[in-house]
């Protein structure tokens, strides 16, 4: 195995997840949302919610529904890598450009970050479909694990660093916090950007037959899509697959999101408190995504996931009667830190057994949609049940129907059919 993860082509590819998850922590879930509250000082703060909030929904939106597209047309034009490159460096150029947001720009900095969220997001649909570029398929599960776990090493190791610049600026040659704020989105830009270098020098992404030209990638990309909404309907373990992966990977999202708002409003921890328990989940994910990855190769990925979503509704139940200070909260830190990589990992390297490998990027495409139209069921069951009567801490127990009937949906894929009718759709 380590021969495997330490070879030229796995090592590059696995670096991109190491460049790009600098975005998603010191951005995403940790610097942006405070800095977004201070540019928008002179707006009510229903009105800075409100878009905030749309603004989020408006780049996952779009990018769910141009991910099939741009993956199909990837297909035809045989340019996978420059779409990743092309999207990711999108990604920088925004990042490093919040850097030069001032206070009342509210406006552009929601810009900027909407446009970095389509960067970061898009050339994840390419980035996962390279798995098959640079991995066999006996090898998928420790391959997609080990990228995971990069990412968070990469992503923790930078907000780290972050973190201390903004809470000891004068350590850094840095006037106050604010600043150091600005120079954190300065360094993801550069990270994001150095660390894709090893993906785009060292792996080398498999020919397409045929290769259309560019506007003929375009037409047949198109067409192609259409037809992919077919060969979905036609591949029906796939399809049972990509349900029950909805319908769990919502659950894995909301946990993420209103962790930290559950943390802050009903248990009322300080900030500090929610950062470290942040870090940590970031950190013990890094063996526990390498040690899912084993495990879904000596008993398969399928059964490795669910004991994931076992964990993940024994955590709620805890959350739901035992969580009542941090130290409540940094075990459950621990026990999300677990398995969320397992879980996203293994779910990517089943997904890749289940498609034919000639429409990788396409079929990629469609996996990254619902995991972008993920994350919407979970809030509305737990805002349904305050609206019932109930309190926000029994909201927590509604996530477990997401767990429960996503995992009796995984447990009816029959992993070796549904390869089998990816390589026959291949042949013919």
């Amino acid at each position: 195995m380590k021969k495997v993860l330490l070879s030229k082509p796995v090592l590059s590819w696995a670096l991109y997840d190491w460049a790009n998850s600098a975005f998603a922590t010191t951005v995403m879930a940790g610097f942006f949302p405070v800095f977004f509250s201070t540019l928008s000082g002179d707006i009510s703060a229903k009105d800075s919610q409100f878009w905030f909030n749309m603004t989020l929904a408006g780049s996952s939106v779009l990018v769910a529904i141009s991910a099939p597209l741009l993956g199909a047309i990837a297909d035809r034009g045989g340019n996978r890598k420059r779409f990743l490159v092309t999207f990711a460096m999108l990604g920088v150029v925004m990042s490093a450009g919040l850097a030069w947001v001032h206070a009342g720009q509210w406006w552009v900095g929601l810009l900027l970050y909407g446009l970095g969220t389509i960067g970061f997001s898009g050339a994840n649909v390419f980035y996962d479909s390279m798995i098959v570029d640079v991995s066999d398929e006996e090898d998928f599960d420790v391959v997609s694990a080990f990228g995971y776990a990069m990412g968070y090493v990469g992503g923790g190791l930078l907000f780290t660093l972050n973190v201390l610049m903004a809470q000891k600026p004068e350590m850094f040659g840095l006037a106050d916090a604010g600043a150091a704020v600005k120079a954190s989105f300065v360094s993801v830009a550069a990270w994001w950007a150095l660390f894709t270098l090893p993906l785009l020098f060292g792996v080398k992404e498999t020919p397409t037959e045929n290769k259309a030209s560019r506007w003929q990638a375009v037409r047949e990309g198109m067409a192609q899509l259409m037809g992919t909404f077919r060969e979905i309907r036609q591949l029906r373990v796939l399809l049972i697959f990509l349900v029950g992966y909805w319908l769990y990977i919502d659950g894995v999202n909301t946990v993420i999101k209103t962790a930290v708002f559950f943390g802050d409003r009903v248990l009322g921890l300080d900030q500090g408190s929610l950062v470290l328990a942040l870090l940590l989940t970031q950190f013990v994910a890094f063996p526990a995504a390498l040690g899912f990855g084993w495990l879904g190769k000596r008993i398969g990925p399928r059964p490795a996931i669910l004991i994931g979503l076992a964990v993940y509704i024994a955590a709620l139940f805890y959350a739901w009667h035992w969580l009542k200070d941090s130290g409540d909260f940094y075990n459950l830190a621990i026990a999300i830190g677990l398995v969320q990589g397992g879980v996203q990992s293994l779910s990517r390297s089943l997904y890749a057994r289940l498609i034919p490998k000639s429409k990788t990027a396409e079929f990629f495409g469609f996996f990254n949609m619902v995991g972008k139209f993920a994350a919407i069921l979970g809030p509305l069951l737990m805002a349904l049940v305050v609206v019932l009567g109930a309190d926000e801490r029994d909201s927590i127990l509604a996530l477990t129907l997401l767990f429960v009937v996503g995992g009796l949906l995984l447990w009816r894929v029959d992993v070796a059919a549904g390869s089998r009718a990816a390589a026959e759709m291949d042949r013919t």
